[in-house]
């Protein structure tokens, strides 16, 4: 699946040359947490879903972002977007409920980024009440 999105190695690769933290989505059956993430080896190294995504393994013990104070920024995945912020995710509404449970834990929402090809642009999406808008979906072919 990793085909349909951008490649965000370059910047995995960015934070880790300026001593950023960074934390990645590990999912267990309903459940996505944010996991910390080492270093661009450690990153090599995770084993893959059956999304063809590499995560922490379910027996990976790692420092989970919502224990340790939450995150300042969330890059979401999508499958479509909309310029006003709509996203259509693969319908399991992880980063929708993530957004929700860092509010409830922490006290704060992450800002959120969307990284899409233009072909992912969309003039709408449908969203219901779970949905979270994104702040900004950043494209080809920007206007």
């Amino acid at each position: 699946m990793k085909d349909q999105e951008v490649d965000t190695d370059g910047i995995l690769l960015d934070i880790f040359t300026q001593n950023k933290l960074c934390f990645i989505p590990q999912y267990i059956g309903p459940k996505m947490n944010m996991l910390k993430l080492m270093s661009m080896d450690d990153y090599d190294s995770l084993p893959k879903t059956k999304w063809n995504i590499k995560q922490p393994a379910e027996n990976d013990v790692r420092e989970d972002a919502l224990q340790t104070g939450g995150l300042d920024l969330i890059i979401l995945p999508g499958l479509g977007f909309s310029k006003d912020g709509h996203r259509l995710g693969r319908g399991k509404g992880y980063y929708d409920i993530y957004q929700k449970r860092c509010v409830d834990e922490t006290g704060v929402k992450p800002a959120t980024i969307a990284l899409a090809f233009k072909e992912q642009m969309c003039e709408s999406i449908p969203t219901n009440e779970n949905d979270v808008p994104v702040d900004v979906v950043l494209h080809g072919d920007m206007d």
